[in-house]
This record gives structure tokens, sequence and C-alpha cells, in this order.
């Protein structure tokens, strides 16, 4: 049977306010937004209004102290995943985190622990993930109709303008980890990555061209899978046209994901060889149909998962998988060296940091 979970919002910023959009749409009888967090009053007291919250804090501390939660969903910056996660899971709450998880892979490994040792989850916002035509396409390729995956491409050409960046977190390694790559193309490299698999090793190259940022505004990387596909991967906040695409090359047929910051079944194409047609257009007719991607898409797999008392969707593995190849394209893109999985090990700077030693461009105060 379906219970009513509690949940607290941790931030009360642009994307908690996207976020219980989605959870007043999709779950409202399944996850309760019970309090929320945030050190700025003003904010705190809009959203609780707007939201309908009863009880507000200024930390995640005082929250934890006074409320009884099944979740904590982080919307915080960056700087604050880690630490919020980890108290959290220290007093047996489970954990819905924005995207990226935490600044670093080391930071990311102190959240698995945390885990470990907790009776409670961890889960990472993937939404992409949950579009029904995404996973129609793994099913696909599972069933060998689409033969083996070739080549691929994967492109997040967004456009940020320089006031963007004003925001005093935004475009600084300390506090948001990284640029595009970290920031915005991990959503489609995560979708990516649920759809062909593990990689393998990469090539990659990282520009600031325009914004006054201490982080990178583009990278360009060449992404080998471990089934021997290769893949072309741009992260870019400079394109005025801004689109997120997916191409994958099959055997049989080419699949296409076109849309910009979500997507439903109409969003993508699919193109058979001859030979093939009848056979793929039958399974790309088939089931599942009808669900867009999106955090609510992804919530109900959350509540579904409480319900059935099982880990959430998008396991500590394959979340680590997404970040470690965020952490391969900056170690590759700054010394120049092709990365492997399995490169970045605690005593690489990597490990530490996105920018490991240092990008190689002066920081701008």
């Amino acid at each position: 049977m379906s219970s009513t979970y509690r949940l607290a919002v941790v931030g009360t910023g642009g994307i908690a306010h996207l976020h219980a959009d989605e959870l007043r749409k999709h779950v409202p009888d399944r996850i309760e937004i019970t309090a929320a967090v945030d050190p700025d009053t003003a904010r705190l007291d809009a959203f609780k209004e707007q939201f309908g919250v009863a009880r507000g804090y200024a930390t995640i501390e005082e929250l934890l102290a006074n409320e009884e939660l099944d979740l904590v969903d982080l919307c915080t910056p960056p700087v604050a995943h880690a630490p919020g996660a980890i108290a959290a899971l220290d007093a047996g709450v489970g954990v819905v985190c924005e995207k990226p998880p935490a600044l670093s892979l080391e930071e990311f490994d102190r959240i698995a622990a945390a885990a470990a040792a907790s009776s409670a989850d961890f889960a990472v916002i993937s939404q992409h993930r949950f579009g029904s035509a995404a996973e129609r396409v793994r099913n696909m390729a599972a069933s060998g109709v689409l033969g083996r995956l070739a080549v691929a491409k994967c492109d997040t050409l967004w456009f940020r303008p320089e006031e963007y960046f004003a925001v005093e977190w935004r475009g600084r390694w300390e506090t948001e980890g990284g640029g595009p790559t970290m920031g915005h193309g991990i959503h489609q490299i995560d979708t990516l990555l649920s759809l062909v698999g593990p990689w393998s090793e990469v090539v990659a190259t990282a520009h600031r061209h325009r914004r006054r940022t201490n982080t990178e505004d583009v990278s360009h990387a060449i992404v080998t899978l471990e089934s021997g596909a290769s893949v072309v991967v741009t992260n870019s906040l400079l394109s005025p046209r801004e689109t997120s695409q997916i191409r994958l090359d099959y055997d049989t047929a080419t699949v296409e994901l076109d849309h910009l910051y979500g997507y439903g079944d109409d969003n993508w194409r699919i193109h058979p060889i001859p030979s093939a047609t009848e056979d793929v257009q039958r399974a790309w007719a088939g089931e599942p149909r009808g669900q867009a991607s999106g955090h609510g898409a992804q919530f109900k797999r959350i509540a579904d998962a409480l319900d059935g008392r099982t880990a959430p969707p998008v396991t500590l593995d394959e979340a680590r998988r997404t970040l470690e190849l965020l952490a391969a394209i900056y170690a590759s893109a700054f010394t120049g060296k092709r990365v492997r999985a399995g490169d970045i090990d605690p005593t690489s700077p990597f490990y530490q940091r996105m920018d490991g030693s240092g990008a190689p461009w002066p920081d701008r105060k």
C-alpha cells in the first residue's frame, strides 16, 4: 500500500520551487512537504507561503533536531550538498540530492560511506533517465533489435550571459565544482550513460573563452565506452540557439533526442536502415509510452521505492560513474593526457577537486 512520506526542502531558491511544483503536481498524496530550510528568512517565508509549508528552519541541523522526516530534498548550492547529505544520513533520514551530488569524488565517497552506515538511502536527481522513450531505447538495445552501438554524440549547448554568474557561488571551483561540464552537461551525460553503459577512457579539452569565471565555459571530450563505441561530448554556455542533444548510431538504426530542459516522446526520432525497418519500427511503437522526463517522474519512482522498502532508483555506483567521468574530463583537459576509468584514485589531485592542481588559466576575482 502507498503511504504519505514527510519531506523537507533544504534551500528555497529557484530549483526548490521547481521541485515543490513537481511534487505538488505528480505525487501530492504520496510525498508531503512538511518543512523547509533557508538562512534567508524572507526567502524561506515566501516559499512556505507559496507552497503551504508549516515550519521553517535556518539550518539543516535545526531541522533534523526538530522534525520526524522520511526525506530531505537538497536544493542548496553544490557546496552544501555533501555536508547536508551526511548530516541527514547520520540522522537516519533519506536524501534526495540535486546534481551535482558533490564537488568532488572525495566528497561523494564520504557521502557513500555515510549511506553505507545509515538505515536510510541517498538518491541523486537524474530526471532525464525516467522518460518513457529513454526506457524504451534501453529495452530495445537490451533486446538486440538495434544491434551494437558504434558512434554517439552528447551535446549540452546552452547560453548563460555574464549576469548569470553574479550569483556568488556560480563559476567557482570551490562552490560550484566546475562550469558547464559539472553543472549543466551532467544532465545529458548522465542520461547518455544510462542508455549506453559504462565508459572506459576519455580524451578532453576545456576552455574559458568568454565568461568572467574561474571555471571553464566550454568543454569537449571523446569518450570510449566499455563496449568499444565512441562518443563525442560538448558542453557549452556560449550557444545562443540552445539545445540538448543525444544521437546514438546503432547497427540497425540511428536514435536521436533533441530537447532543451526536458523531453517527451515527441522529442525522439528513430531512423532504421531499410533491411531492419519493420523490426525496429515495431519495437519503437511498443511500450512504455507517455511519460515525460522530469523531476516528477523520478519522485514517483522514489515514492514507489519507499513503499517497497527498496533502494531508490539511480544507485550510488551509477551516480559515481557519472561524476567520475566529469572528473576524468577535467583531468584529461588540464593534463593533456588520456584518462581511464579508475585512474582518479585518492592519490590524484582530481580526486580532491575537479580542477586538480589548478586550471590552465588565472583565477578571476
